[in-house]
């Protein structure tokens, strides 16, 4: 088969490393670095923190850099501010290192493309295989490896997770399905869809695998490598964000990816022998057979946006999601506002105080990602609507961990969806 990963681009390391380097880890545990060491530390993994400014963190030895560590490491995790990336990939380059997860943001999703160019640069020049950058993370919940921003971590399933959002997969993580595995691809400037396509094809532990798509890189390989996953029985099922002309602007300030054609995907899902799904929750389903997140449906919310609305959003490919769904049933789209999986509740106040000067009609949408504050969020969003009278509902993504927030909405009249179905259902 033509596209058939070559032995020295197997993944297995990603996913099940003996290893790991977190460049940037922390001992604070609202730091991106400190979350990720606290995920790293409940894995059998050896981990290996790397700060200057520590000699240890959470009782693990740190070192100052890569190459104070003398033995072999695995997978290295890059979560610091961008301007140090460069570096930190020729050390670890230089430590023959071979696969690394760039978590740090600032390229080519805020049009910083000269700084991303660089690092392929850097890392073509050593062999080194990366993720992202302004990646999620990956998840195996069967070695019990979660290097991610969510907040729960899934049981072992049969279901694989590639997408080009990360935080849609704190939503998936925080419903009861199992998972065989995840992976946030970030910008793809290295590593992309077909990679991770072909390696669940061979994974025995996935027999489906479902896509959040923004934009293909390689449109004939993907076709071809989600053939031969077909081929070896397993079944595809994706999710495409940029129907619309607002979804499509949304998901170019996300990652980076303007979506082309809607038409021009369907065709070729179709050729790939991909089922092609509306929601994530259809394609959750279709992969199960189970419709768990009904469980916690609220049938009687309903909320009308006179024709607009202003989204707000911690999520980039949830607020693409959301500017489809709703753009189809002739409702325009203000702004699409994405104010990252770091935001707190303040940030969202400040968003929803600008929104409320352009219009009356606002839909938060939140995912639960480990820097959230999910109740403060929501009381926020509960003081705001009923202080100001604005016609204001909330999506927070999930089940387990916007359950309290849930009961917040409902002491103070606020319309509250769980998830895409319900929303699209919900307002009209």
């Amino acid at each position: 088969m033509l596209f058939l990963l070559k032995e020295n681009m197997k993944l297995d390391k990603f996913f099940s490393p003996k290893s790991i380097a977190i460049i940037g880890a922390s001992n604070h545990t609202e730091k991106v670095g400190g979350i990720l060491m606290k995920k790293a530390l409940k894995s059998k993994c050896e981990i290996i923190p790397i700060n200057p400014s520590h000699l240890e963190i959470f009782g693990v030895k740190c070192y100052k850099d890569i190459n104070n560590y003398n033995g072999d490491i695995d997978l290295a995790v890059i979560a610091i501010p961008k301007d140090f990336v460069y570096q930190s990939i020729e050390e670890i380059g230089k430590k023959g290192i071979k696969n690394v997860i760039i978590v740090s943001a600032g390229f080519s999703e805020v049009g910083n493309n000269k700084d991303e160019k660089k690092i392929v640069e850097i890392a073509k020049k050593y062999g080194i295989k990366f993720i992202g950058p302004n990646c999620f993370g990956i998840c195996n919940a069967y070695v019990n490896l979660d290097l991610t921003f969510a907040m729960e971590t899934p049981k072992k399933g049969n279901i694989a997770f590639v997408s080009q959002s990360g935080a849609l997969w704190s939503y998936l993580a925080d419903l009861d399905y199992g998972f065989s595995g995840y992976v946030g691809l970030g910008n793809m400037a290295d590593l992309e869809f077909c990679d991770f396509v072909e390696h669940f094809s061979n994974d025995e532990n996935t027999n489906s695998i479902i896509l959040y798509i923004e934009k293909l890189k390689n449109g004939k390989e993907f076709i071809e490598t989600c053939k031969n996953a077909v081929e070896k029985g397993k079944k595809i099922y994706a999710v495409k964000a940029g129907k619309s002309e607002a979804g499509e602007k949304a998901t170019f300030s996300h990652t980076a990816s303007l979506a082309s054609d809607y038409e021009i995907y369907k065709g070729a899902f179709k050729q790939a022998g991909i089922i092609l799904c509306s929601t994530i929750e259809e394609a959750l389903f279709m992969a199960s057979g189970k419709k768990i997140w009904l469980e916690n449906k609220n049938t009687n919310n309903k909320i009308k946006f006179d024709k607009e609305v202003y989204i707000i959003t911690n999520a980039g490919g949830a607020g693409a999601l959301m500017s489809d769904y709703l753009y189809e049933k002739g409702i325009k789209i203000i702004a699409d506002k994405d104010i990252i999986g770091t935001a707190l509740s303040e940030n969202y106040l400040a968003a929803l105080e600008e929104a409320g000067k352009q219009t009356n009609n606002i839909l938060v949408v939140l995912t639960c990602q480990s820097m959230s504050d999910v109740n403060e969020t929501a009381q926020v969003i509960a003081d705001f609507k009923n202080k100001t009278g604005k016609n204001v509902a909330a999506l927070f993504l999930g089940d387990k961990s916007v359950r309290v927030a849930n009961d917040i909405f409902k002491n103070n009249d606020v319309v509250y969806f769980n998830n895409f179905s319900d929303a699209g259902a919900g307002i009209f």
